[in-house]
């Protein structure tokens, strides 16, 4: 197992490179190119430079998250076929530059959603959160109004003003794309990208959908373990697998989140994984915490350990964080918080397997 760091880059992350470089543990970072739009082709020099960055300070460059998934491909219209051919080529060439691992999604028009992203906790942290009844009272714009006002002054993944200026155009856009559509969708693009990723040595790493239920009608497709069995065999291949996300699928109850783990990981099929907890406030409403079992509602022990037991050797980062110490940055990206969370998850880890 390798741990590694989500960075966004010098231009767009309060936290520098040779600060992860001095974290415990932690061997690489995840990284991606921003500035590229959503369905070109990633220029190899853009990502030599990103790689050349990384390695200069003594860090891995192996996963990539994320090579965003045009809406046309998702919709599945025949103008698809472009932005398939761009999505190869840049595999291709991350490939080329030594990546081993890509996380995408396949969630139409919105990617994650919190209804908060600084809600202040009791010790004086705050925290992004989530309730349904809040979104609820929300129209889409107001959504995006709200993320962008609470970004402090960053632009997030997912949430690019320029791919949300026209909300009505997406959604007339999936008023006739449901569960099915959308799944038949994904099986087509597999099928275009899994053999390129065969003969280049790279591993998809599709993440779930976060939450893992339907939001403002739009279909959802990764949410539970009858989804990720359905999108394994849509194309069966070890270079079609998931980024197995504590959150997205814990939020959801009925997920058991070890289980899915030893049943998946066994199986040579989770890569990547998100390691995150948070704590249920209600039925549909929770909030992201610091790692720790007695933070949260997760049993983080249990996690690591069928982890462990599974024979995990894929890569692993410590997922949000809480805001702490007075840290001031892109929410649940802090520096300190996901720190802590990579001492605690492998303390954990080297218990385990010391008494293995």
């Amino acid at each position: 197992m390798k741990i590694v760091f989500r960075w966004f880059g010098d231009d767009n992350d309060n936290v520098k490179l040779e600060y992860i470089r001095q974290i415990p543990g932690v061997t690489g970072v995840v990284g991606a190119l921003y500035d590229v739009p959503v369905g070109e082709a990633w220029p190899r020099e853009k990502i030599e430079a990103l790689k050349n960055r990384v390695n200069g300070v003594g860090l891995e460059l192996e996963v990539i998250e994320s090579v965003n998934v045009h809406e046309y491909i998702k919709l599945g219209v025949p103008s698809r076929e472009r932005y398939i051919d761009n999505y190869i080529k840049s595999i291709r060439n991350l490939a080329d530059a030594g990546i081993k691992v890509i996380c995408y999604n396949f969630m139409p028009i919105f990617d994650w959603v919190r209804t908060s992203l600084n809600m202040p906790l009791p010790d004086g942290s705050n925290t992004m959160a989530y309730d349904d009844s809040v979104l609820n009272h929300l129209t889409p714009d107001e959504l995006v109004h709200r993320i962008g006002e609470e970004s402090q002054g960053f632009t997030l993944p997912g949430w690019q003003p320029d791919r949300l200026a026209d909300l009505k155009k997406l959604f007339d856009a999936y008023k006739d794309v449901d569960e099915n559509a959308l799944r038949e969708n994904l099986g087509y693009f597999l099928h275009r990208i899994i053999p390129v990723c065969e003969e280049v040595g790279v591993k998809m790493s599709i993440h779930p959908d976060d939450p893992s239920w339907s939001l403002f009608g739009l279909p959802r497709i990764v949410k539970n373990e009858e989804d990720i069995e359905r999108l394994l065999n849509l194309y069966d291949s070890p270079a079609n697998g998931i980024a197995l996300c504590t959150g997205s699928l814990g939020i959801n109850r009925k997920n058991d989140v070890p289980a899915l783990i030893k049943r998946f990981a066994s199986r040579g099929r989770i890569p990547f994984i998100h390691v995150r907890n948070l704590k249920f406030d209600g039925e549909g409403q929770f909030h992201e915490t610091s790692h720790p079992t007695s933070e949260g509602s997760f049993d983080m022990f249990a996690i690591m350990k069928a982890l462990y037991d599974s024979g995990f050797d894929g890569y692993l980062r410590p997922d949000h964080g809480r805001m702490i110490w007075g840290e001031e940055g892109r929410p649940g990206y802090g520096l300190y918080d996901r720190a802590l969370g990579v001492t605690y998850l492998t303390g954990l880890w080297e218990a385990i397997s010391r008494m293995s």
